[in-house]
């Protein structure tokens, strides 16, 4: 749960191996750099349960490390308690947001914001596409896109 005065953000994908650690990690960098990751609560997670307890896809750890960003996280799936204590939740496509949507309608006291982190892309690239099936250069383009969203949702955010 979010302490009072903290600000909080869930990046969501389908299956929290790819796209959402990819952008939980950029955030988490972004906000440190920022001096102010001691404000957030910082996480990420799935819509489904396919991958819970799995790393990161290798790929898209390879990305991360090609821009000196390092992450520990772990797969999990999105929780009823996640629509109480998250403020924002971040999702990548329209699946997630219609999954998340009828997942929020389900929760007495949901508060999240859910909304597509693609919304906050100043180039208006709303869906960031699953590389799961892709090659590097879709985990690189992700990361960019990640890059985007996470610089704008800060700055409207700090």
């Amino acid at each position: 749960m979010a302490e009072s005065g903290m600000r909080s953000a869930l990046f969501v994908c389908l299956g929290n191996i790819c796209r959402s650690p990819i952008a939980e990690a950029v955030f988490r960098k972004m906000a440190t750099e920022g001096g102010v990751v001691d404000k957030w609560v910082i996480d990420s997670g799935a819509t489904s349960d396919w991958n819970t307890g799995s790393e990161p896809d290798t790929r898209g750890l390879a990305c991360l490390r090609k821009h000196d960003i390092e992450t520990s996280h772990r797969a999990r799936q999105v929780t009823k308690e996640d629509f109480m204590n998250f403020e924002y939740i971040l999702c990548m496509d329209e699946s997630n947001l219609s999954d998340l949507n009828r997942k929020a309608k389900s929760v007495k006291n949901s508060r999240a914001k859910v909304e597509l982190l693609g919304s906050y892309d100043p180039q208006k690239q709303r869906i960031i596409k699953d590389p799961y099936y892709g090659s590097d250069e879709d985990f690189e383009k992700v990361y960019e896109q990640c890059v985007r969203c996470c610089k704008a949702f800060l700055e409207q955010n700090s």
